[in-house]
């Protein structure tokens, strides 16, 4: 029996290790399938990556491209246009440079730049005056060949006529030329100096214009030198008692555009007050004939009055009349109605 067991035991041991031979063989073959699918799995894998990441690239640089391009031609346009507007600058400029050389030109010539003085002159006062109220190149003084620029035309007081008030345009370039030199260099010496000058050239015309154009009462006993800058008459301003100095002792006042503007405002409300002085007589007997007629209008308003109350008193007595009609209609209309007759007393028409 022992010898049997052992047979048996080792047959099955045999047949144990024949199956796991086969088993062995099956898996390795198996294991060998299944590695070669997956290293084709993995090489498609790459392939197909490969492929994903080379169309990735594709589209980048494309993209990277196209917005790069888009870039260079917004970036050429935009510096084309500011290199256009700097060379329409350079031309504006150039033109500027050759206008500011034209007026250097103008006022460097004394004859150009008094035109220059009185044409602004002329068109602060056309802005300012009525055609009426002010008249060019005046002889203000009767008898004389000196005629001002501008006169402005103010009514005249016990059967005068008119009377002028002369305005004369001066502009000192060279003096005001050499001040601002002077101060742009910072010198207080030189500065002095042309302050000096422009001071003297100021009182010298405003003698001038006083011996030339004042003639009281043909005139005002005042004039005006307009000077045509706020640069000019603000230097002429900040000179210590030069405006009260040519006022006082040439009869002058000194004004600027602005300035001149207010002086002829001020002249304006003047010329209001002598017109409500000159119609005042005549609107007082406007009001002595409004009051008659006032009182012309009271009486017949009264009168009015009286017909209106005697009308209403009639038109009550004609409603107490009607009421007395209206109860008399009502007694009528509660009358009774008459009875039928019998029809034996009905007489009969013969029949035809």
């Amino acid at each position: 029996m022992s010898e049997l067991l052992l047979l048996l035991i080792l047959a099955i041991s045999i047949a144990l290790l024949v199956l796991l031979a086969v088993f062995g063989q099956n898996i390795a073959g198996q294991f060998e399938t299944l590695r070669g699918a997956v290293e084709q799995r993995l090489e498609r894998i790459q392939q197909d990556n490969a492929s994903k990441l080379e169309q990735m690239r594709l589209t980048v640089d494309e993209k990277l491209h196209a917005t790069l391009e888009q870039r260079l031609s917004e970036s050429f346009r935009q510096v084309s246009e500011r290199l256009e507007l700097v060379h329409k600058g350079l031309g504006e400029m150039q033109s500027l440079a050759a206008g500011v050389g034209d007026l250097k030109r103008v006022l460097t010539n004394v004859k150009a730049r008094g035109t220059w003085g009185e044409v602004q002159l002329g068109a602060l006062l056309e802005q300012l005056l009525v055609p009426e109220q002010y008249a060019k190149n005046v002889a203000t003084r009767p008898g004389s060949g000196q005629r001002v620029e501008y006169a402005i035309r103010l009514p005249g007081r016990e059967g005068q006529e008119q009377v002028w008030l002369p305005i004369d345009s001066k502009f000192p370039l060279e003096d005001y030329e050499r001040l601002t030199a002077a101060q742009e260099r910072a010198d207080p010496a030189a500065v002095e100096d042309a302050a000096r000058a422009l001071e003297a050239r100021v009182k010298l015309e405003a003698k001038t214009i006083r011996e030339k154009y004042l003639e009281p009462p043909a005139t005002t006993d005042f004039a005006i030198l307009f000077v045509p800058t706020e640069g000019l008459y603000a230097e002429v301003a900040r000179r210590p008692g030069l405006a009260e100095f040519v006022q006082r002792e040439h009869r002058v006042t000194i004004a600027g555009p602005m300035n001149l503007s207010m002086i002829v405002n001020s002249l304006q409300m003047g010329f209001r007050t002598l017109a409500i002085e000159a119609r005042a007589s005549e609107v007082w007997l406007l009001l002595s004939g409004v009051k008659a007629e006032f009182g012309k209008f009271a009486e017949v308003l009264a009168r009015t009055k009286l017909q209106l109350q005697s009308v209403a008193n009639s038109i009550d007595q004609a409603e107490t009349r009607t009421r007395q009609i209206e109860r008399k209609l009502k007694d009528v209309e509660a009358l009774p109605e008459p009875e039928e007759q019998p029809a034996a007393n009905v007489v009969r028409l013969p029949q035809e």
